[in-house]
């Protein structure tokens, strides 16, 4: 597998490439109506453009030009076919969103528009041929399932990450982290025989990374730039292919000697708990409500740990530090190859546990968050 300095260039390139373009897109999308304004359901204050989506697609469009000349990525282009379906399952999904951004688009026509996406991945070879079911077996899985659940799995992520973009620099930070540890995963898993040089995966996850931490110096708080449902939907698609190739065709197992799975699939899902546990949360509170699940509220995590008394910026921390979190503890385990190595990670999880509860509770001294601006948190 090439060393981590070349996908650590690719990732490089894709984070000056979209650092650079983002406030050319910002005045395209000012011209353009694309912007997002305040209203009940969102916590910024003025219109904002919604453009950032497209700088990214252009960070992620010249780092995979440039990577074949990256010294050590040249087996990943023997085939290209995956590889330029990824490009265009992301430049689908940018324009969805970004369509929805300017024009509104209904929630059967997205989720179509997303799930076209994911038709273009399997047909492209990035797809999930092999499921494995802890404590029992791999199970092949026919070309219509493995169509049915690549294209499930595509819907999901990127709804997922949708769904956390709620804060400033909330949704670019999360996945900033979680692209790199799935990086040092994938990393860790070639250089153990379990996926070939020619796998995708580790190059999904280092462009996702430069996409992110190109963009989120323009996202923090106070936003000069969203990324839209576009750049959400785009970075959803692009983890969903690093762990489809990652995760999808693996039939050797292998979980650092330390977990009770051995479903490389799990993996990202551990990586990814924070928007993952708030797009179930939202899947079952929007059932039980009888509400459609296209319906916004203002019941996500970002907002509860508002309404707990956090800052804007103090609650994209924590979520941050929760991804981490996860991450570590997927990663410890299987760099280390002990067990035991995770209870570091348990112990910051408890102190992580305990500020976000009782932090607030010590009052309400952030600067963050004036008299006000409690006062309306309060009432939602």
């Amino acid at each position: 597998m090439p060393p981590i300095l070349s996908f650590a260039i690719v990732g490089l390139v894709a984070a000056i490439t979209t650092f650079l373009l983002v406030p050319l897109t910002t005045r395209a999308a000012v011209r353009m109506g694309a912007s997002r304004e305040p209203d009940a359901h969102h916590i910024h204050e003025a219109p904002t453009p919604t453009s950032g989506g497209l700088a990214m697609l252009a960070g992620v469009a010249v780092a995979v030009a440039v990577a074949p000349a990256v010294g050590g990525l040249s087996e990943l282009f023997v085939a290209p076919g995956e590889i330029l379906g990824g490009v265009a399952a992301a430049a689908i999904v940018l324009a969805v969103g970004f369509y929805d951004d300017v024009r509104e688009l209904s929630p059967p026509a997205k989720a179509a528009g997303v799930a076209a996406a994911g038709v273009v991945l399997h047909l492209s070879g990035v797809s999930i041929a092999v499921f494995r079911v802890p404590f029992w077996d791999l199970v092949f899985l026919s070309d219509e399932w493995s169509a049915l659940i690549t294209i499930l799995w595509v819907l999901g992520m990127a709804n997922a990450v949708n769904l956390i973009d709620g804060l400033d620099g909330l949704a670019a930070g999360i996945m900033a982290i979680a692209s790199g540890a799935f990086l040092l995963y994938a990393l860790r898993l070639a250089d153990q025989g379990v996926i070939d040089e020619a796998n995708p995966g580790a190059l999904w996850a280092a462009v996702a990374l430069g996409v992110c931490v190109g963009f989120l110096p323009h996202n923090l708080y106070p936003a000069r730039v969203f990324m839209g449902d576009g750049g959400a939907l785009l970075l959803g698609a692009l983890m969903a292919a690093a762990t489809i190739s990652v995760g999808g065709r693996s039939t050797v197992e292998f979980s650092g000697q330390a977990f009770f799975f051995y479903a490389p699939l799990v993996i990202p899902l551990v990586i990814l708990g924070v928007p993952v546990v708030d797009t179930l949360f939202a899947i079952v509170r929007r059932t039980v409500g009888r509400r459609g699940f296209a319906v916004a509220d203002r019941d996500h995590l970002h907002h509860r740990l508002m309404r707990l008394g956090h800052g804007h910026r103090r609650a994209v921390v924590v979520l941050w530090l929760w991804t981490a979190l996860l991450s570590a503890f997927v990663l410890v385990p299987t760099y280390t190859g002990r067990g035991d190595a995770i209870v570091p990670v348990g112990i910051a999880a408890l102190a992580l546990v305990l500020f976000t509860i009782f932090h607030p509770r010590f009052g309400y001294d952030s600067v963050e968050v004036d008299a006000e601006e409690l006062d309306r948190l309060k009432k939602l």
